[in-house]
């Protein structure tokens, strides 16, 4: 063998090491301890099957925090983590843009998937280029995260090595939280007068929120369902009018959103208008203000409550 066949088996040996080595890796990341896996598509729902089911599974969220769920990718392992699961769960009202077509493969491949939009009363998008589509959103209201946890349970319990009585014990005290928050909320908004109801975001997000609390959505910088569209000329001149007319002072920004087009928005109106930064799309990094899901909704509450009061 000369130098150079020598030197290319070697470095063939070597690569085919490192993909033996990389491979035994994942298969112990996943699986050694014998417990189902759970990939989950986005951190809210993320945190919520975490709550659920415990220490009974492992849970591999691919949504990282405070990533817009609209636009985040995934890596070629994780792919392959979505395809080998033991359950998916995934939004499943168009929400994961990027993430679609690896959901679907791994449906055609048979892997079992709970899809937690599903599992509630959908609404559809009043305006906007998404009129008449779903929206998917649905964790803005905690009351629908109740008939989330109470789908999600059964998926679950019924996983190989999962203990079904203790999922089901686990469900009810997170249905329990769920419903308290509920309650703060309404405490919350009920000092808001009924003038003063009105939301204007980054885009239509609050749809839920707004039909359990009874609120109006005055409008969007963005006019749809996904942050990757774009706000047109016609479309901000539209909301400016919206905007004078109700007599709205403070709009929502999505802390997985630059606010720069809702400042724009405000310095278009030509008026004094609050820019107040919410927890939306995503849970935050340690520290952010917005770990999980219970704290997200009670910080959002106190927000817009302090906002529009």
């Amino acid at each position: 063998m000369t130098g150079l066949r020598r030197t290319l088996a070697v470095r063939v040996g070597g690569l085919l090491t490192a993909l033996l080595v990389g491979a035994t890796l994942v298969g112990c990341d996943e699986a050694s301890d014998g417990r189902p896996v759970i990939v989950v598509s986005t951190n809210i729902l993320g945190d919520v099957v975490e709550e659920v089911v415990g220490p009974e599974a492992q849970v591999v969220t691919l949504m990282r925090p405070d990533a817009d769920p609209h636009s985040f990718e995934i890596s070629a392992r994780d792919a392959a983590r979505l395809r080998s699961a033991d359950l998916v769960v995934s939004n499943g009202l168009g929400l994961e843009e990027g993430l679609q077509q690896h959901l679907d493969a791994a449906d055609d491949d048979g892997v079992p998937s709970f899809v937690a939009g599903q599992a509630v009363q959908v609404i559809d998008y009043a305006d906007g280029d998404a009129a008449g589509t779903p929206d998917p959103h649905f964790w803005t209201d905690p009351a629908r995260m109740v008939d989330v946890v109470d789908g999600l349970v059964e998926a679950l319990a019924g996983l190989d090595g999962v203990d079904a009585a203790t999922v089901r014990e686990q469900a009810t005290a997170y249905t329990d939280q769920l419903r308290a928050v509920d309650a703060a909320m309404t405490s919350e908004f009920a000092a808001i007068p009924a003038a003063r109801r009105a939301l204007v975001t980054n885009h239509h997000v609050f749809g839920y929120l707004a039909d359990r609390y009874d609120f109006r959505i005055v409008g969007s910088v963005i006019p749809g369902g996904t942050t990757l569209a774009a706000p047109s000329a016609s479309d901000l001149a539209d909301l400016v009018s919206a905007v004078e007319e109700t007599g709205v002072r403070t709009v929502f920004a999505e802390s997985s959103s630059p606010d720069r087009l809702v400042r724009a928005l405000a310095e278009e109106a030509g008026i004094e208008v609050d820019v107040v930064e919410l927890y939306t799309e995503s849970l935050t990094a340690e520290g952010g203000g917005a770990e999980d899901y219970l704290t997200m909704m009670r910080v959002n509450a106190e927000r817009i409550a302090g906002g529009l009061r």
